[in-house]
């Protein structure tokens, strides 16, 4: 047997006979390697132990640079589901920049009226028009006591204030409402996604524990044929 050759079927090169591997005894993930590049190979041909490592260690490759593009594509896949998140938020954003003339001096008279800074005007302003009308005109000036003036301007300004912060109230709770409904699609949108990368992780684990036995099987034959090598 010494000096005796084979030539293999794969590259049709001359390698010593106890190099000789025969195709039937290759497993299946291998093999299906083997024939996409050598279509015409069969179980009855046979090929050198180290063409086979090649095609093993190309095989383990392969896997992990697959592995690594599937978690790739489902970081991706998160990103532009995150964006669309993101869209469905700023859309109420954009719809509330919106205002037209009369809701702007809505908002600005309701923000107005309810702050401290109207409340010590208005305060000021009624002890000027009573101390003028009772102390510098001597309460014979343009609104003297009881004040009807006064309190004519003070029911109007009332009367006109009260619906305009009303108009406000109503837009305010309509943004709310809005909000809650975006709020909602958000929510609803996360629980699908949190579902459908849950599926995919379990779809990965079980594939990559399928592909893990066959790298096993691989790695357990090329060890055979090192601990071959070693006792001949």
């Amino acid at each position: 047997m010494k000096g005796q050759t084979f030539k293999s079927d794969i590259s049709n090169a001359d390698f010593p006979i106890s190099e000789k591997i025969s195709c039937s005894l290759i497993s299946q993930p291998v093999l299906s390697m083997i024939k996409k590049k050598h279509p015409e190979i069969d179980p009855s041909h046979h090929i050198s132990i180290g063409e086979l490592n090649n095609y093993r260690q190309q095989y383990i490759a392969g896997y992990l640079s697959k592995s690594s593009g599937e978690l790739n594509d489902m970081e991706t896949l998160v990103q532009q589901s995150l964006n669309d998140d993101e869209s469905i938020v700023n859309r109420l954003n954009g719809e509330i920049t919106n205002y037209t003339f009369g809701q702007r001096i809505a908002d600005k008279v309701a923000t107005f009226g309810g702050s401290w800074t109207f409340i010590i005007l208005f305060g000021v302003i009624i002890l000027l028009w009573i101390s003028a009308n009772i102390y510098l005109l001597h309460n014979k000036g343009f609104d003297p006591y009881p004040f009807i003036l006064l309190n004519l301007v003070l029911s109007c300004l009332a009367a006109l204030q009260a619906p305009i912060i009303m108009m406000s109230q109503n837009r305010q709770e309509e943004k709310d409402r809005e909000r809650a409904k975006n709020d909602y699609m958000v929510n609803l949108k996360s629980e699908l996604e949190i579902r459908m990368l849950h599926e995919k992780l379990d779809h990965l684990m079980l594939h990559q524990q399928q592909e893990l036995i066959e790298i096993q099987k691989v790695q357990m034959d090329m060890m055979n044929d090192i601990l071959e090598k070693m006792k001949k």
